[in-house]
């Protein structure tokens, strides 16, 4: 896999583009050049990259199709020699004298037509925004646009998706837009090339991301070597992923990852440094695609969790403090500025506070600031007018803030809020208005603002990271949520989410040799990580009781490192009945897995295991 040139500030690669351009002899007022192809050679070029032109038109442009339907933009897909393969969208803007740069085989390398979005993009290796006067050919200042570079899974650049018109393209939004439609192309053209023989590993910071372009993704073998990956993965990793096995990037036996359940979300540790989200796909044939909008999807209706201000506080003195300051400022128009690691149940505690409060028949509108890809912060944040950007819906959109009118808006991760959506915040919280993009109408919000973050935000504004005026606007009052390896209730807590979780017919608590263990966890993940650990171990139990032969691997890994190693799953395997023969017994239970795992009390994932190298199961 080649490796990734270093980003260039936009400047630069203007300047570069520029220079190279009098390098080649043009001058502003130079006509572009655009050859045209013959029929046949059209033909042969749409013949040799069809992979590519239905990968984007069948399988990744229906999820962005507001940007069609709702801009006069045109997107354009070009091969890595800059010639247009095809395009979509609004071509009106484009007047005959131009329109054979529009045709497909057109070719836009710089050396022809000068500093532009596909030309320029090709020749420095990244996404670039070329405004209107930044085209080196006047001739070409009439338009604008954004595009992309996209690679294949051995990371040679193969083509360049674009998005062009003649209004302004806010740079920011644009780009993001254009970075995220790319990563898409990328992703499906690694899925489609490996999904059916290999194994999926997914991975992002964010639980809510997981799904998402930007999501990290590795496709690995039986053996666990990695065979491809997405740039997404280099970046959170910080290593090139060429030629390695997936046991040396992460802290988790390749068992485990194996036999992880399909497409259920676990926490994942690479480097006894980073902590991700993660979810394994096993080898299967490909799904119809479903149309959706570019914008993070809706959250579908979800479970009532009950929580309560009173049934979160269960007997930890750090808790009830926390409980008892919220409820003394619950009609107070006081923020608070919530703390604690990564998964301690922050947004568990707002949801509580909110309930409690006398706006909890209005909306509570939770935003998670480290989600939402940076270039699309202000726009889902603030809202936009009809037009202000391409893509933005015909109506517009009122915004996350204005959502919360007359409820509670809670910010988390707030730390991780660009520097420039956080003056624009501090605005809306000192004027209590919010002024759309695109529009110079304001508009009054009454929010109640609950903030959360798992970092030191003092640090950060020392740091320059974060604004210190608005550090002292969103901290009125700052509670600690305690980690679940230092709370004083964690067994009432584990039997607060096992109810939860645990069907009707499951065993009502875990077993005295589980709960042992429980306390002795270090929980690293918190209450994110147990109540993950717990929804494994019940769906592996079945309705029996549930044995340390159930909690998933990475708990004991855990465990293990907090303990000096002394900790063993004690599992019995069925190596250890090597009399038995497991095909009569397969067959003897109807093919039900999970009725011969009780008959020998192992895990399914490790008769699953056994029944597959005996090939009794593919």
């Amino acid at each position: 896999m080649a490796e990734q040139a270093p980003t260039l500030p936009h400047e630069t690669i203007i300047q570069d583009s520029w220079s190279r351009c009098r390098d080649f002899g043009l001058t502003h007022q130079s006509t572009p050049i655009f050859t045209r192809p013959s029929p046949g050679e059209v033909s042969a070029l749409l013949d040799n990259q069809h992979a590519l032109v239905q990968t984007t038109h069948k399988e990744v442009l229906p999820y962005y199709g507001n940007i069609l339907a709702n801009s006069n933009c045109l997107i354009m897909l070009a091969d890595n020699q800059g010639q247009v393969l095809q395009s979509w969208g609004d071509q009106r803007f484009i007047d005959p004298s131009r329109a054979p740069g529009f045709v497909t085989g057109a070719s836009w390398q710089e050396r022809y037509t000068g500093t532009n979005a596909i030309g320029t993009a090709l020749s420095c290796g990244q996404a670039v925004h070329i405004q209107h006067d930044e085209h080196f050919l006047k001739f070409n200042r009439f338009m604008t646009g954004s595009a992309s570079p996209i690679f294949d899974e051995q990371r040679q650049m193969i083509a360049v998706l674009d998005v062009s018109s003649d209004s302004y393209l806010p740079p920011a939004h644009t780009l993001g837009m254009v970075k995220m439609m790319s990563q898409s192309v990328e992703n499906r053209l690694i899925l489609n090339l490996f999904q059916q023989r290999y194994f999926q590993l997914t991975f992002n910071t964010s639980l809510n991301n997981l799904d998402s372009p930007w999501a990290g993704l590795l496709i690995f073998d039986e053996q666990g070597q990695v065979v491809s990956a997405n740039r997404r993965a280099d970046s959170l990793l910080g290593v090139g992923l060429a030629r390695v096995n997936i046991e040396s990037l992460f802290d988790v036996p390749l068992r485990q990852l194996l036999n992880q359940p399909e497409a259920l979300p676990f926490n994942l540790r690479a480097g006894g440094r980073f902590r991700f989200h993660a979810q394994v796909r096993r080898p299967h044939q490909p799904a119809p695609i479903q149309a959706r909008d570019f914008r993070p999807a809706a959250k579908p209706e979800e479970r009532d969790d009950g929580f309560t201000l009173a049934s979160i506080n269960l007997g930890d003195p750090r808790v009830d403090k926390a409980v008892r300051q919220a409820e003394r400022l619950l009609e107070k128009d006081i923020p608070i500025l919530v703390h604690g690691e990564t998964g301690v149940g922050k947004e568990v505690f707002v949801k509580a506070l909110h309930r409690a409060s006398s706006r909890a028949k209005q909306a509570l509108i939770a935003v998670n600031c480290a989600a939402i890809p940076a270039e699309l912060v202000e726009s889902e944040l603030f809202g936009y007018e009809k037009g202000a950007f391409t893509g933005a819906n015909q109506k517009g959109s009122v915004g996350l803030i204005r959502k919360a009118h007359k409820g509670t808006l809670f910010l988390d991760e707030i730390g991780d809020m660009p520097l420039r959506v956080q003056a624009r915040l501090l605005r809306v919280l000192q004027e209590r208005c919010v002024q759309p993009l695109g529009s110079s109408e304001l508009f009054p919000v009454d929010i109640r603002l609950i903030s959360a973050t798992n970092r030191s935000l003092r640090q950060d504004v020392d740091a320059g990271l974060f604004r210190q005026d608005l550090y002292y606007r969103i901290s009125g009052l700052n509670l600690e949520l305690p980690p679940l390896r230092e709370r004083t209730d964690k067994a009432a807590m584990v039997q607060r989410i096992w109810d939860y979780h645990r069907e009707p017919q499951q065993w009502a608590a875990p077993s005295a040799e589980v709960m042992a263990l429980f306390e002795r966890h270090p929980w690293p993940g918190n209450l994110r990580q147990l109540s993950s650990v717990l929804q494994i171990a019940l769906a592996m139990a079945d309705d029996q009781p549930i044995r340390p032969e159930h909690l998933p691997d990475d708990f004991f890994a855990d465990l293990q490192q907090a303990n000096g190693g002394s900790v063993q799953r004690n599992e019995p395997l069925v190596e250890q009945q090597q009399a038995i023969d497991l095909g009569a017994q397969f067959e003897a239970c109807g093919g039900n897995v999970s009725s011969l795992a009780k008959r020998l009390g192992v895990s399914r994932n490790t008769l699953y295991k056994r029944l597959r190298e005996q090939g009794l199961r593919e």
